[in-house]
């Protein structure tokens, strides 16, 4: 293809003007121009946390009928409804961007997407609903609330919605927990021992140091 001089400028043009708008901390929003790479990190970003509200349903889901009290039971149901809205409201902010829903789970079904690996650890006991709710979801907030402020319309307003709720799971998590250690001796090991094994999965959603990270520079 010959160099055109003239479309050069004008995509270093937009994306001065694109710059601009990040400098002075507007919105991107979907039909606003923006670089490729900024598109398909977004997508990458974006389909990676719908992926794993989605994937994070599954452990707890597991303990729905097996909850200790019908309290329980419903507070649990609860939450995994709200982690299926955040997948929701994920993949619509990642269809803004012009990909389909459907090539989204077919990544996520081929391994070519990733998700949270916290989620592959198993909950072994009710204790570990506690400590996922505390920890995990509390590592989340960590990481998600910037997030609400972020260069990009639908994904920043969807996680004040997200974060909200995931304060609300936080301290779900917390009360489980405070029950489980002012109870008999074998419910307070339980606490125990389910803190013990998700402390370290917990800091590591963290993620590596920016030095070892691959997307740094992005």
């Amino acid at each position: 293809m010959p160099f055109n001089a003239e479309q050069l400028n004008m995509e270093l043009s937009l994306e001065q003007k694109f710059q601009e708008k990040i400098d002075r901390d507007e919105r991107i929003e979907p039909r606003d121009w923006m670089p490729d790479s900024y598109r398909k990190t977004l997508v990458r970003q974006i389909s990676q946390h719908a992926h794993s509200e989605v994937v994070g349903m599954l452990p707890e889901g597991n303990w729905i009928s097996r909850a200790p009290s019908l309290r329980r039971k419903l507070g649990l149901m609860a939450k995994v409804q709200d982690e299926a809205g955040h997948g929701l409201y994920l993949y619509s902010a990642a269809e803004t961007l012009g990909i389909e829903r459907d090539t989204l789970i077919d990544q996520l079904h081929t391994g070519k997407a990733k998700y949270s690996s916290i989620f592959n650890y198993p909950t072994l006991t009710w204790a570990d609903i506690g400590t996922i709710g505390w920890l995990v979801d509390g590592a989340a907030i960590m990481n998600q609330v910037p997030l609400c402020r972020c260069s990009y319309g639908p994904y920043a307003r969807a996680m004040v919605r997200v974060c909200k709720e995931e304060s609300f799971h936080q301290r779900q998590g917390f009360e489980i927990l405070l029950s489980l250690c002012q109870g008999s001796p074998e419910q307070k090991a339980m606490a125990q021992d389910a803190l013990n094994r998700w402390w370290w999965p917990s800091l590591m959603m963290f993620g590596p140091s920016d030095i070892d990270s691959p997307h740094t520079q992005q």
